[in-house]
């Protein structure tokens, strides 16, 4: 047995069933993926479209793909057939961009409203403010072919774990207070999509539902 295919599985001895592993396959051969995927794992996160679209048809179909990164509007139509969610939906436009392709292909498309919780300018995301003018203004109930189905964040990259901790506990109100204003009615909303490999277990602590996990499970990443 591999390294991967040991990292794997001991990652989903500790996490709780509760919460589902994102495999964060970016810059990854496909033949490290379906070692992965032999170990069990359906779910894996890309960070680019054009990653997704260059490896889905070397790979089994019913993996379940999450795109994670930054979506750029003009890259919406290719991704809409091939992904299971769009984790970093940033701003109102991007969603309505989303909605917009989705109903021309009869997609209903499952997203995550990123929200900027890290001390990072290079990090993306909503606040609290603009979501609420959108939630206020109904801006949410128009959207036919999105399915809203949480949030998602990212803490800022720092040893300092109690920042960390209070970023989570930041977006798991954020979900909260959106949960109770905007979707009390709306069962789908109730992800909260936080933590990677050096964090995953504090935001687990916080309330995180969907780890996104890439070198834990394949080892650290080249730089090129």
């Amino acid at each position: 047995m591999s390294d991967i295919s040991g990292n794997i599985r001991y990652l989903k001895s500790q996490i709780p069933k509760s919460v589902k592993l994102i495999a964060v396959s970016k810059t990854m051969p496909v033949s490290d993926i379906m070692e992965v995927y032999n170990a069990g794992q359906r779910c894996f996160g890309e960070n680019r479209v054009q990653e997704i679209l260059n490896k889905k048809d070397l790979l089994p179909a019913d993996i379940e793909w999450h795109l994670i990164g930054h979506l750029q509007s003009n890259k919406v139509k290719a991704t809409i057939p091939y992904v299971a969610m769009i984790q970093s939906v940033d701003t109102f436009r991007l969603l309505t961009t989303i909605n917009s392709e989705a109903q021309k292909v009869n997609r209903i498309v499952d997203c995550l409203l990123q929200i900027y919780i890290a001390d990072e300018e290079t990090k993306f995301g909503f606040n609290m403010k603009e979501l609420t003018e959108i939630g206020d203004a109904n801006g949410f109930s128009t959207l036919k072919n999105v399915n809203i189905c949480g949030v998602m964040g990212m803490a800022t990259f720092t040893n300092d774990l109690n920042k960390v901790q209070k970023e989570f506990g930041y977006l798991a109100d954020c979900f909260k207070t959106l949960g109770e204003k905007y979707f009390s009615a709306y069962p789908l909303f109730k992800e909260i999509s936080m933590g990677m490999s050096g964090d995953y277990e504090a935001a687990i602590q916080q309330g995180s539902t969907m780890v996104r996990i890439g070198s834990l499970i394949f080892g650290e990443r080249i730089k090129k």
